[in-house]
């Protein structure tokens, strides 16, 4: 059976492939053609590695806009994408921002310093370290995105597409490539620092509210 309208969904058990979810899952099975070219971005067969890159990554960024826009739109917000989207912004990030630090895979001239992937990785540690804290010291799972995690995703992708597009760039531009990416490192550290004192903050007052004696009516 099936109920038109926005945000309504089938019934027969698949609510979670709405249109946003399905945007979701495509961007993320597009990391896979996106890590093949960058891996072979500097053999000489390979010429059309980088821009082929530089390509499907603005297509997922895109992507990315997409099905949250969509996601608001069509009402059709679940569980299963508020898992999937950031998973796959992490994914994204981890692989392209690791490929172009490494000397052999790095866009020549421009190869991201070896800190940016350890900030980036080290973010996403802290950030699932203080959901488990939440989890071990209330017995809940709390997901609530950041401002300063929402800004940090974003330069991030930035980042990875002006290095990418950096040999296009025309000399006045070179040196964006380098703020994209001292602007991620401490956006980084700083979200790290805010989920970590969000969920402490989110424990404690669980816990308070655990313990405050209940009202009888």
């Amino acid at each position: 059976m099936y109920r038109g309208g926005a945000g309504r969904t089938r019934g027969d058990g698949m609510t979670w492939l709405s249109w946003p979810n399905r945007i979701t899952i495509a961007r993320t099975l597009f990391i896979a053609p996106l890590t093949i070219c960058l891996l072979n971005m500097n053999q000489p067969d390979w010429w059309f590695a980088r821009r082929t890159a530089l390509a499907l990554f603005v297509l997922i960024a895109v992507g990315d806009g997409l099905d949250g826009f969509l996601a608001r739109r069509l009402r059709q917000v679940t569980a299963v994408g508020r898992f999937l989207d950031p998973l796959a912004d992490k994914l994204l990030i981890t692989c392209t921002t690791i490929l172009l630090a490494v000397e052999a895979t790095a866009v020549p001239g421009v190869a991201l310093p070896n800190w940016v992937p350890v900030l980036v990785i080290g973010k996403d540690v802290v950030t699932v370290f203080g959901v488990g804290l939440v989890y071990v010291t209330t017995g809940r799972v709390v997901i609530h995105p950041r401002p300063v995690g929402k800004a940090c995703t974003v330069v991030q992708l930035l980042m990875v597409g002006l290095v990418l597009l950096a040999p296009d760039l025309p000399g006045a531009l070179r040196g964006l490539p380098r703020v994209a990416w001292w602007t991620a490192g401490v956006l980084a550290v700083a979200a790290a620092v805010d989920y970590l004192r969000y969920g402490s903050r989110v424990a404690r007052n669980i816990a308070n509210n655990a313990d405050s004696p209940k009202s009888s009516v």
